[in-house]
């Protein structure tokens, strides 16, 4: 049950994402309209899971070998990460024809800054650590 919680709340940081910023985009998304995202919902889980792939597999590895740069920039440099992560997300996604793309690195600073508060707004409301 946290597995399938935790690939909703971070479905719903990728569609805030994609509704906030226009360099981050699924099919149906606010350019179709939202009423459209409700029949797209299946290409947002998939990268969503891909997300919470990579981020187990890779963001820990990665972020392991920039100790020191993450000491030297006081912390800033994991948001370099976790838009990386967030680009190989992407890149996944196309490799695998799922319609998603994030269009370069600021937006996908920006794309997990808003992913990381939704879903930690989210997760403070449904209460999915208590589990």
């Amino acid at each position: 049950m946290r597995i399938f919680l935790r690939l909703l709340t971070t479905a719903l940081g990728l569609a805030t994402a994609a509704w906030l910023l226009d360099g981050v985009a699924f099919p149906g998304g606010p350019t179709q309209g939202w009423a459209a995202v409700r029949h797209d919902l299946v290409p947002l889980l998939l990268v969503s899971a891909i997300l919470g792939l990579v981020s187990a597999v890779v963001k820990p590895v990665l972020t392991l070998l920039s100790i020191p740069l993450i000491i030297v920039t006081l912390g800033l440099f994991l948001l370099a990460i976790n838009a990386l992560m967030l680009m190989l997300t992407g890149a996944l996604a196309d490799a695998l024809d799922i319609e998603f793309r994030v269009d370069g690195f600021w937006t996908a600073v920006g794309a997990s800054i808003i992913i990381t508060v939704v879903t930690w707004v989210v997760d403070g409301f449904v209460g999915s650590d208590k589990d």
